[in-house]
C-alpha cells in the first residue's frame, strides 16, 4: 500500500521548479555576463523539479510485508509488529517502539490514503494517545 502526498504538496515543488528555472533563464538571456551566483537558481530549480519527481513515483508511506517505510533522502522504516504505541500530535501521527519513534506528517497526505493509512493502523490494536 502507498501512501500519497497531497496534491497541492507535490504542485508546490513542480511550480516552484519552474519559476527558479524561469528565472535562470530569463538571467541567462538577458543579462551581458552571469554571475557564480545566477548559477545557484539551476541548482535550487533542479532541487524542487527532483523532489517532485522523487515524491511523485515513491510517494510519502509505504507499507508492504509489515514494514513501514517512510521514504526520502533518510527514510525510516518500522516493523507493524514492533509498534508498542501511536500518539496522535499536532497533525502528526507518532508511532513509538520499545527502540525508536517514526513520525508521519498527515497534513501532507491525501485525504484518501489518510483513509487507507488509518484503516491499516486501527488493524494492529494498540494503544492510541
Amino acid at each position: 500500500m502507498r501512501i500519497q502526498y497531497k496534491k497541492r504538496q507535490l504542485n508546490f515543488n513542480l511550480i516552484f521548479g519552474i519559476i527558479w528555472l524561469s528565472y535562470f533563464f530569463v538571467k541567462l538571456f538577458f543579462d551581458d555576463k552571469l554571475d557564480w551566483i545566477d548559477y545557484g537558481w539551476i541548482l535550487i530549480s533542479l532541487a524542487y523539479l527532483l523532489t517532485y519527481f522523487y515524491q511523485k513515483k515513491y510517494k510519502y508511506v509505504t507499507i508492504e510485508n509489515g514494514i513501514l517505510t517512510v521514504n526520502g533522502p533518510f527514510g525510516k522504516k518500522l516493523n507493524l509488529t514492533e509498534i508498542k504505541r501511536i500518539k496522535k500530535f499536532a497533525g502528526d501521527y507518532i508511532l513509538k517502539t520499545d527502540k525508536e519513534e517514526l513520525t508521519i506528517n498527515t497534513q501532507i497526505i491525501e485525504p484518501n490514503s489518510l483513509a487507507e493509512l488509518n484503516a491499516e493502523l486501527e488493524k494492529l490494536k494498540i494503544e492510541w494517545n
